[in-house]
């Protein structure tokens, strides 16, 4: 949901309550409904404190899940530049093919694997390119010093790109589970019921619309960030993107310049899908 939806969502949802706040307005008795003003005002304040603790713990966490996101991505990104200055180290063969593969994982997980992201349809599936490279070093056979310590830098770097990209991957489906959603919405709607009994026929219609209205706007946008929040991935302002794969792709053009692997053919498309 970009902004303009966003904005657009809490005006129609704010243009609604208060409507329904104004039509209760005309038959509400002069001083609303409740005759103790003060303790109305205090079961409200229950109300909203109670929602708002929960909202913020909500919020709280579904941003620490967003932060674990950008960070994986990040981290993900640095891990597969590394890894292509590891695989020189390794027999010829084994080297080129590996970095062809490399260089294709990254663009896959810029091009085809963040569109699936985008889409919430990545589900379970693994990057095919990390398969690739891993049938490739299964097949390596070092025998000087240097290529075993290379390839042993190589498998730990691998772990650590694959636990990287765990957690690039594992808000893509939402964080918060159903019963939180339920739980939000029920109390929004009590929120909004128990307004209309501070409606009053006696209090001019502005009044009356902005004490619906404020209330209305703070909980939609509340909630739109909960929304923001819960799917980091896709379309609008603040959405996670590819940026950090797509420097490293650049770094590795680089990064072949001055290794003299020019030669190198990656076996993909610039997506990252298979030739």
């Amino acid at each position: 949901m970009n902004i303009v939806w966003g904005l657009l969502f809490v005006v129609v949802v704010t243009s609604v309550t208060v409507t329904v706040m104004l039509l209760v307005r005309r038959r509400a008795p002069v001083g609303s409904y409740f005759t103790d003003g003060d303790r109305a005002s205090g079961v409200f304040g229950v109300l909203a404190t109670g929602f708002s603790v929960l909202l913020g713990f909500i919020i709280f966490l579904a941003f620490t899940s967003y932060d674990d996101s950008r960070s994986g991505a990040e981290e993900e990104a640095t891990i597969v530049a590394q890894q292509l200055q590891t695989a020189q180290f390794l027999p010829p063969a084994t080297a080129q093919a590996l970095t062809g593969e490399l260089i294709c994982y990254a663009r896959s997980v810029a091009g085809a694997e963040w569109a699936a992201l985008d889409a919430g349809t990545l589900g379970d599936s693994i990057n095919p390119w990390g398969a690739e490279m891993f049938l490739t070093a299964r097949a390596a056979d070092p025998q000087s010093y240097a290529d075993c310590s290379a390839y042993d830098r190589w498998m730990d770097q691998t772990s650590d790109r694959e636990q990287a990209r765990t957690a690039r991957v594992h808000s893509a489906e939402g964080i918060i589970p159903t019963p939180l959603w339920l739980a939000l919405g029920v109390i929004s709607l009590v929120i909004f019921g128990y307004m209309l009994f501070f409606a009053d026929s006696g209090e001019g219609v502005a009044t009356q619309a902005m004490l619906m209205g404020s209330v209305t706007v703070v909980i939609s946008l509340l909630m739109l960030l909960v929304v923001f929040f819960d799917r980091p991935h896709g379309e609008g302002v603040g959405r996670l993107k590819p940026v950090a794969m797509e420097r490293t792709l650049r770094l590795i053009d680089a990064q072949l310049q001055v290794v003299g692997r020019l030669d190198v053919q990656p076996p993909c498309d610039d997506r990252g899908i298979a030739r």
